[in-house]
């Protein structure tokens, strides 16, 4: 089994990756902050050049899967996005170029890339749009890559919206769980009439293993996949099934702080090539998934 190296391993998607590979046998490396399940971490960040470069010398990973990423929207400094997501990328990409043998990698970009683009489904020749500062770092990222898809063996994931226990609760649904959890008599919300495709994180973490240990036969270095469930639930939907799963209702009252100028009303992934390209992955429906979060104590 090859090593894989993750980054962003103590993160929500990269406890379960790292789960999901040590499940299946791989020795897995981590860049993380804290213990994270994997065989060996270390609390490197990107920027740091030299400490990277001797890491991935000494272990050397032939799969590579880059999470780590300032992905909180909301988040004030603008700047932050850049440094970590576009600059931190280039000097990862800069050391694993260096090694004998290229290893494979999965970047995680988003599906936040597309922005406001007026199309029901998105499919990956949709052009990019982005509308706030972590869609536009994400999409820098996918260009700075792809200089080195010549080099490295590479695959940019475009995930939808997916959720599950142990989401930080300033992302949408696990806030809305918490306060169905601690059967509170309202919640404050923005817009509640956007539809995204929602997925389960061990559902894509299980295509991300699937794509580096099965290399698409129709893929090229630097080909874009989205990952979805090809179908758009709206906020409000998303609330019903959650307070008929706990049996509790909620008054919902919108916030204007909390109201986004250029929000997207509706995300939904094209799942054409996703089907082609992994054609036997796993899928939790949406109610399996708030099941499991509403009866997790995490």
């Amino acid at each position: 089994m090859p090593t894989c190296l993750v980054t962003g391993g103590s993160g929500f998607t990269g406890r379960y990756l790292i789960a999901h590979l040590k499940h299946q046998g791989h020795r897995v490396v981590a860049l993380a902050s804290e213990p994270c399940g994997a065989d060996a971490y270390h609390a490197i960040a990107l920027e740091d050049e030299q400490a990277l470069n001797t890491l991935i010398q000494q272990e050397a990973p032939q799969h590579v899967y880059h999470l780590a990423a300032l992905s909180f929207v909301g988040h004030p400094k603008p700047l932050d996005f850049y440094r970590v997501n576009v600059l931190g990328t280039e000097t990862l990409l800069k050391a694993l170029s260096a090694l004998l043998t290229p290893p494979r990698v999965l970047l995680a970009s988003s599906a936040n890339v597309y922005g406001a683009n007026g199309q029901a489904t998105i499919d990956e020749h949709v052009p990019p749009a982005p509308v706030n500062h972590y869609a536009a770092s994400k999409l820098a990222m996918e260009h700075i890559a792809r200089t080195y898809a010549e080099r490295l063996p590479m695959l940019i994931a475009r995930p939808f919206n997916y959720t599950g226990p142990g989401q930080a609760e300033h992302f949408l649904v696990p806030k809305i769980v918490r306060h169905i959890k601690q059967r509170a008599t309202f919640i404050e919300l923005g817009n509640t009439h956007v539809s995204r495709d929602f997925s389960d994180v061990r559902d894509v973490v299980a295509v991300y293993a699937q794509l580096l240990a099965d290399w698409p036969r129709q893929a090229t270095s630097g080909s874009i996949l989205n990952i979805g469930s090809g179908e758009a639930v709206s906020l409000n939907t998303l609330i019903e099934k959650l307070q008929h799963i706990a049996n509790h209702r909620l008054e919902i009252r919108v916030n204007p702080a909390f109201v986004r100028a250029n929000d997207i009303p509706e995300l939904k992934a094209g799942t054409r090539r996703l089907d082609a390209w992994v054609p036997n992955r796993p899928r939790h429906t949406l109610d399996d998934t708030l099941t499991a979060m509403c009866e997790s104590d995490v």
